[in-house]
């Protein structure tokens, strides 16, 4: 089980291009109804899908790769409502930064391997945190998990990665800080990845961060992330997948601020078209480092969801999905009423489509 840069490795061609050179596309159209009914039609704590009781584009886009023996890189460009969601606290500092333009760019990196399985690259590329990708097609749930969607899904710099054995991926990130391409201070983040092939079924992947995320007027407040994740093949058809994370950051006043959540995914393939997914997780941040309620207890929620996926064709899905959350302050939607609600609910359908 191949870790490293796995979430863009699909892109297909029929047309004559230089050796080593495809291009693909993919869209992701969906229909989702939010049972709490927001008023502006967007939906709280999510990228996807990002709006009520409309119908919209989730994420397109057209990519470009090159995959040689010394050199490869890929250009993607995208557009849609998750793509305005996830890029929407992107920062701008100056003229020439923000989520303006940044946010159509989903990759666009060259590399070069310097070593027998040993490669670095340079510019914008999906994050090294996390099993769940940001294209839809590739998880195991039509959403993505309050796990991931708290994590980053981009990062902006340089990365080493390397393939140890057949069984040992490592890669070594240098960024310019938790999900952003704009700086928003001088410093500068690591982060470490290390999956490892138990056996043929299973694989263990261990992921960090350590930067600080202030304002460059800000006190400085480092902050620490460990993910540990494992995905297991049980059976022929049957994936498993256990995300857990913890993180913490320092306050100023003393001490640290800390978060953490879990998620346990599953999905059984039913016959060659037809497949059925399950999710129950847990997201806790209490000190409101990264989710900010503005409320005492801040964001705690248990959520859970059951989905239905359909391949008539070859390059089309066609997925449904109902999941539900349950937390402990009034934090989501309530048709209107002021006060909010503990607990939240929504039906998705998607039809999807890679060229």
């Amino acid at each position: 089980i191949y870790m490293g840069d796995w979430s863009s490795d699909v892109c297909s061609s029929d047309l004559l291009l230089p050796d080593g050179v495809s291009v693909g596309a993919f869209i992701d159209t969906y229909y989702a109804f939010d049972f709490g009914e927001p008023s502006d039609g967007d939906r709280r704590f999510t990228t996807q899908p990002a709006r009520h009781n409309e119908f919209d584009v989730n994420l397109a886009f057209a990519e470009l790769k090159l995959a040689r023996q010394k050199v490869r890189g890929r250009l993607a460009l995208q557009a849609g409502t998750s793509v305005q969601s996830n890029y929407a606290a992107e920062p701008t500092n100056g003229s020439v930064s923000g989520p303006e333009v940044s946010r159509f760019l989903q990759e666009g990196y060259a590399g070069v391997r310097i070593a027998d399985g040993l490669w670095i690259d340079g510019g914008i590329f999906f994050s090294h945190i996390g099993l769940e990708s940001w294209i839809s097609r590739d998880n195991l749930t039509y959403t993505r998990s309050l796990t991931a969607d708290y994590t980053p899904y981009y990062q902006a710099g340089v990365r080493a990665q390397w393939q140890v054995s057949p069984t040992l991926f490592a890669q070594l990130n240098l960024i310019n800080g938790w999900q952003n391409i704009s700086e928003n201070n001088r410093g500068k983040a690591l982060g470490l990845q290390v999956s490892w092939t138990v056996a043929p079924n299973l694989a263990l992947v261990y992921a960090n961060f350590f930067g600080d995320e202030q304002p460059e007027d800000a006190p400085d407040r480092l902050r620490i992330f460990n993910q540990v994740s494992a995905k297991w093949f049980p059976a022929p058809g049957t994936d498993v997948w256990l995300t857990l994370d913890y993180g913490s950051q320092e306050n100023p006043a003393g001490g640290n601020d800390n978060w953490y959540g879990g998620v346990l995914i599953a999905r059984r393939q039913l016959s060659p078209s037809v497949a059925v997914s399950g999710r129950v997780e847990y997201y806790s941040d209490e000190d409101q480092v990264i989710i900010v309620t503005g409320l005492p207890e801040g964001f705690k929620a248990a959520g859970a969801s059951i989905g239905l996926d359909v391949t008539p064709a070859t390059g089309f899905i066609w997925r449904t999905e109902l999941r539900g959350y349950d937390g402990d302050n009034p934090i989501f939607p309530d048709n209107g009423a002021p006060a909010g609600a503990t607990s939240s609910g929504f039906l998705v359908t998607s039809f999807a489509l890679t060229l």
